[in-house]
């Protein structure tokens, strides 16, 4: 077993699936999830973003919603490519959803060069010149900027025959408290050390790369220590973990050999390095025994502060609800942590 820090908050993280016909069923099954979640103690919520696939596009309009229906838990995103996106209207958007949540926003990011579409969708998306678009960090840093409410102009009054409007200094609404609560979803040592340097929060998943390593765990362990000498904030720097988490105790029997199945097919691609050094870790499976010492001997998630088990792509709304209860009220409190009634 190896020595780790005591884990601090315990989440989840869903991409929200929904059928292509009947996408209303899907959010609304979503959002019974994150109530699921707070009345069992759990600490957050927290979703993927996904363009072009079913899965939700625009993270800070879920998680208005989900602000709404909850009262206590974190509301997270891991994470926003904001290769997509508009600094400005990311940073407006995101900044509505924590004022509506009462400060419980946990905005996570990412950038790089549009990845898994073609040329032309990325021209059809982007527009013509889209390859002169800046997909740097300094992209990022921007919408950090408009967060922390960095002037961009000057207060002044508007309009026509004394119209009583004014323009402000910084984007609106202003969201106290929200830029302490950004994160980036790192995979590399270069993406670690910028976040760290940054002043942001680490998020890190099940995908990496090696830069020289074969063993999943060892390179993410090196990941969080280049994130944590980099940051002005030391080793008091939060890094959240993210795993694949399939539970087998409490199962029914056609349960067991669906999670038996999705597991064995993904298995093959966690055997070796991929294509660029990336590495796969294996998915978190198997009874509570066996998933406490997946975890515990796992060198990341020792390093790691808080904890968020992945929820399937390709699960049910039962299979869901199955794993949350399991997380909740054994696996978590097996770990050391306790439940938020």
């Amino acid at each position: 077993m190896t020595e780790r820090r005591p884990l601090r908050k315990l989440g989840f993280l869903h991409i929200v699936p929904y059928r292509r016909d009947d996408p209303a069923t899907g959010l609304r099954e979503a959002l019974e999830l994150f109530e699921i979640a707070e009345e069992l103690g759990l600490d957050g919520g927290w979703i993927r973003t996904r363009h072009l696939q079913y899965g939700i596009p625009g993270a800070a309009t879920f998680l208005a919603a989900a602000s709404q229906r909850t009262s206590r838990i974190d509301l997270g995103t891991a994470v926003i490519p904001t290769e997509y996106e508009s600094a400005l209207r990311l940073a407006e958007d995101l900044s509505i959803a924590d004022v509506l949540s009462g400060g419980r926003l946990q905005p996570g990011f990412s950038v790089h060069p549009p990845r898994n579409i073609d040329d032309d969708v990325a021209e059809r998306i982007l527009g013509p010149h889209w390859r002169q678009l800046d997909f740097s960090y300094e992209h990022v840093r921007r919408i950090i900027d408009f967060i922390r409410g960095v002037p961009v102009g000057e207060q002044r009054p508007i309009g026509l025959g004394g119209a009583a409007e004014f323009s402000s200094d910084r984007i609106e609404p202003h969201s106290p408290g929200l830029a302490s609560r950004l994160w980036y979803g790192a995979g590399s040592l270069k993406s670690a050390e910028w976040a760290g340097r940054n002043g942001l929060k680490l998020l890190v998943s099940n995908i990496t790369t090696g830069e020289g390593l074969e063993v999943f765990d060892e390179a993410q362990r090196r990941q969080i220590e280049t994130f944590r000498a980099a940051s002005p904030f030391g080793q008091d720097a939060v890094v959240a973990q993210g795993h694949v988490v399939v539970p087998t105790d409490g199962a029914t029997p056609d349960q067991l050999e669906r999670y038996r199945a999705y597991v064995e097919l993904r298995t093959p691609r966690t055997l070796a390095p991929q294509p660029g050094g990336r590495l796969i870790a294996r998915d978190v499976y198997g009874s509570t025994d066996e998933i406490l010492e997946q975890l515990l001997g796992d060198r990341g998630f020792a390093a790691a502060d808080e904890f968020l088990f992945e929820l399937p792509f390709q699960f049910a709304y039962a299979d869901y609800r199955h794993i949350l209860e399991q997380v909740a009220t054994v696996i978590g409190p097996a770990l050391g942590w306790t439940p938020k009634r």
